[in-house]
């Protein structure tokens, strides 16, 4: 990057309004995170059109994605954080360091990954909830998962760190680029092809492998200053232990997402597989309607990055409030939707009607807890941005481990299946109240 480049991305995420500039980096971060969970969606649509135990199969693999995005989360949202404060900073040549070693870690972790998994794949499918009818098809899904594992995991990586920069729609094109190739793929390799199952799983390989090149080759753009060589790797402990820390509230996240989906699985067997196949489907739903309170606080965040870094507290602090009432309007919207349509909703993945009737209740629950969902999850990406791990932490592990877990192990032993349909909803509010005097007493000592 030129250093007259470097100066004018500098002014503007330093003295740009901050609405307007959240809302540029925010809407191609919402448009291509609702087309990756769109892509995902489709393979749950796609899937279900062979039957129940094929779509419950998607469910169970669902956790063990989350388990690559945890790891690309973690040192993407690591690396960005860390990467947009020094840039704020004007520190360019750390932002290489920091870039650098997120990208090839993120490659050698979700590497292990994918042997361990290739090698243990059945009995790491039923450790996840298959069931016996449900494993046939969900080996052959998960083979194509981690095979391209990798690539999912560090097109996190890519994504995260040219949104911090400020590049929220280089990232959009890759995204949008392997979701609509995945979408397309899916009928043509499972029904025309005649690949099924295996066929869904295949098209989503090559979309997040499609991602992954795209996504690389923005990073050759001029105005991006992120360089990825093996010579600068950091062996510096603190340098290492600092994009750790930062994406830990990702890492937490993201892999208590999968244990509390492995965990919301074993609840829902006992209802049989049309339980798990809802639950699934209300999961995948809730994940594109929240994508838009994610993809706001997503453009929060490099605004709230960079002005830390540059010691602009009250441009964090306006950004932190137009964001999360921004995505509050929204989101409320969305859940009457939602929450008038439920049956509707449900019945277009899957018609059987043991699934859009627990699928239809659970769902209306999620629409009253979206009302909640933008405080908390805004909250989270403020500490998170601002190098402020150990509450970031905290909250994101607040609503999908704290008080999810406990929710879903006690709630069915009293409710039966309505405990499972109202677990999350509980937690989602509850995460909300307690996040709040957290994030205040933050706001105004900052600076």
């Amino acid at each position: 990057m030129s250093s007259t480049t470097e100066s004018a991305q500098y002014k503007k995420m330093t003295e740009t309004p901050v609405s307007g500039l959240i809302l540029s980096l925010a809407f191609p971060t919402i448009i291509s995170m609702m087309v990756t969970n769109l892509y995902n969606t489709a393979d749950t649509w796609f899937v279900s059109r062979i039957g129940t135990s094929a779509s419950g199969a998607v469910s169970i693999v669902f956790s063990l994605m989350a388990v690559y995005q945890a790891i690309g989360f973690m040192f993407g949202h690591g690396a960005g954080s860390n990467i947009s404060r020094k840039l704020g900073a004007r520190q360019d040549q750390e932002a290489k360091v920091c870039a650098s070693t997120s990208f090839f870690l993120s490659i050698a972790v979700s590497t292990v990954v994918s042997i361990f998994g290739l090698i243990f794949m059945n009995p790491l499918l039923r450790y996840l909830g298959s069931t016996e009818t449900i494993l046939p098809y969900a080996r052959q899904y998960v083979f194509w998962i981690l095979i391209s594992g990798p690539f999912l995991s560090v097109s996190c990586v890519l994504n995260n760190i040219l949104r911090y920069e400020g590049h929220a729609s280089y990232a959009m094109v890759g995204l949008m680029t392997g979701g609509l190739l995945n979408i397309a793929g899916d009928p043509v390799f499972m029904f025309l092809v005649g690949l099924g199952v295996s066929g869904a799983g295949l098209s989503t390989a090559l979309s997040q492998v499609v991602s992954f090149l795209i996504l690389l080759s923005m990073f050759r753009r001029r105005d991006v200053v992120s360089e990825f060589h093996i010579s600068k790797v950091s062996r510096n402990g603190l340098i290492i232990g600092s994009i750790i820390a930062t994406g830990m509230p990702s890492l937490v996240r993201q892999t208590l997402n999968s244990l509390t989906t492995i965990i919301l699985n074993h609840q829902a067997a006992p209802y049989g597989d049309a339980a798990i196949a809802a639950m699934g489907i209300v999961a995948k739903v809730t994940m594109f309607i929240a994508a838009i309170a994610i993809g706001i606080g997503q453009g929060f965040q490099p605004v709230s990055s960079f002005n830390f870094g540059a010691g602009k507290y009250d441009r964090v602090r306006q950004g932190f409030r137009f964001s999360f009432l921004m995505g509050t309007v929204i989101l409320s919207v969305v859940a009457v939707f939602c929450a008038i349509f439920a049956g509707s909703i449900i019945s277009w993945f899957r018609s059987d009607p043991d699934v859009v009737a627990i699928g239809s209740v659970a769902l209306r629950w999620e629409s009253v807890s979206c009302l909640f969902m933008s405080y908390s999850i805004v909250a989270g990406m403020l500490f998170q941005s601002t190098g402020t791990s150990g509450r970031a932490t905290f909250l994101s592990a607040l609503r999908a481990g704290i008080l999810f877990i406990p929710l879903i192990l006690i709630l069915p032993h009293f409710l039966g299946i309505t405990g499972i349909e109202i677990a999350q909803p509980i937690a989602d509010v509850l995460s909300a109240i307690i996040s709040i005097p957290i994030t205040e007493s933050f706001l105004r000592h900052m600076g």
